[in-house]
């Protein structure tokens, strides 16, 4: 098999072959992104904000406020991706796709305060879906004309990782135990019964409506999840990589797979999340859940895992450069 450009910039290192493992694959997967190889990377990270109202359904612990709370502490610079980004010099972006509140946090691309409770309707009417979708679309376009050449993402709302699951479920069939976890309700197995118990009512209602990905994030999705599938479709049709995070992400890229296959193709893992559909939702999506270089027992969102993976892949690129070749390794020994 002929190497093609990609394998023999990563061949040519003084290393032993394959040697930097993961790493190794992850850059080349980035050259293979791009129009062109690169040196220098332009990054630009967004998180998606949005409430859910399955949250009236009993499937969470926290008072639905904390979405708003903790999406203006991630524009005041004090959550943890805003910390994770200013380490790692990624500019980050807050977009409100829908907080439950009067006031907009971030760019305000509010469709509407939150989602239905998709338990007694639709999560959100066909108009709002391509709305929020469109949300997505808009910031990769105008990050590409701002010259970044790798995006990341992330989110925020309470009650995502039961739309996520409930997502996952109507796509795929996966088994609601073998996908359902705590979200951020550790200690409490009473939340994770609801969920599932929740998410199989709903999907079982709403089958003869869910033909395609777009008509289940429709019925059981979110906003967040909308606008994350939008911006990985726009992504392969611009021909910008870029980095996933965890379990919701993960959903909305096997969404966006079935829409566009070529979405794999610019989809480059960062860590395995403990949530537990992570890796059904991987593979979905064309990933393998070991292709995910850190494993480090995450499962905050946010982006944080996706920004952590940003710093390997830019160590990569780096020593791709930099790194004295294997041929200028013999030369050096035989002056």
């Amino acid at each position: 098999m002929l190497m093609d450009e990609a394998q023999r910039l990563t061949a040519r290192m003084a290393v032993p072959p394959g040697s930097l493992g993961l790493l190794e694959r992850e850059v080349q997967k980035l050259f293979r992104t791009w129009p062109q190889i690169e040196w220098e990377l332009r990054p630009h990270h967004f998180v998606f904000a949005a409430d859910n109202g399955i949250v009236a359904a009993g499937v969470v612990a926290q008072d639905q406020d904390i979405t708003y709370l903790q999406a203006k502490n991630m524009v005041e610079g004090r959550a943890a991706i805003s910390c994770f980004c200013k380490v790692q010099q990624v500019p980050l972006s807050v977009v409100d796709v829908g907080i439950r509140s009067d006031e907009a946090v971030g760019i305000d691309r509010k469709v509407a305060k939150g989602t239905e409770n998709f338990l007694e309707s639709p999560a959100m009417s066909e108009r709002n879906f391509w709305r929020a979708c469109d949300v997505g679309r808009e910031m990769v376009r105008q990050a590409q004309k701002e010259g970044c050449n790798l995006l990341s993402f992330g989110e925020m709302g309470i009650g995502n990782t039961t739309t996520s699951a409930a997502v996952l479920h109507a796509l795929t069939g996966a088994d609601l135990e073998n996908i359902t976890g705590c979200g951020a309700n550790p200690g409490h197995p009473e939340i994770v019964l609801r969920k599932r118990e929740v998410i199989a009512a709903a999907t079982k209602h709403y089958r003869p409506l869910m033909k395609t990905p777009q008509d289940i994030l429709r019925c059981v999705g979110g906003f967040d999840l909308a606008a994350l599938c939008g911006a990985m479709l726009a992504c392969a049709e611009e021909r910008i990589p870029f980095l996933l995070d965890g379990f919701i992400t993960a959903v909305a890229l096997a969404c966006a797979v079935r829409i566009n296959p070529e979405v794999t193709r610019m989809a480059i893992p960062t860590h395995l999340s403990k949530e537990p559909g992570t890796a059904v939702a991987l593979r979905a999506g064309g990933i393998r859940p070991d292709d995910a270089p850190i494993h480090a027992e995450m499962c905050l969102g946010e982006g944080t895992g996706a920004i952590l993976g940003f710093s390997l892949l830019r160590t990569m690129l780096y020593t791709v450069r930099h790194m004295k070749t294997m041929e200028e390794l013999v030369k050096s020994s035989n002056q």
